[in-house]
């Protein structure tokens, strides 16, 4: 038992009143958590299924396509000044 009356004693209101703080702070939030952010990678979550390859190679080329169309604008306004 603690000494000079920490905690308080097992049986008493005040030792279930802790241990349901305790629960509701510490397990719930993270396994309430844990549990929704899960769903996201299993084979049973709805959605279009991607592969990471394929949403790097679309960014990439996204990438790249915003690119050429800043330069494409660059040659016409050129073009058009003179």
């Amino acid at each position: 038992m603690a000494l000079g009356g920490a905690a308080p004693q097992r049986g008493s209101a005040a030792a279930a009143a802790s241990m349901r703080r305790r629960r509701t702070t510490s397990g719930g939030a993270s396994g309430g958590a844990a549990g929704t952010m899960l769903q996201f990678y299993t084979d049973d979550a709805p959605g279009l299924k991607i592969s990471p390859n394929v949403v790097l190679v679309m960014s990439i080329g996204f990438i790249a396509f915003v690119a050429v169309l800043h330069v494409m604008g660059k040659l016409y306004f050129v073009r058009r000044e003179a």
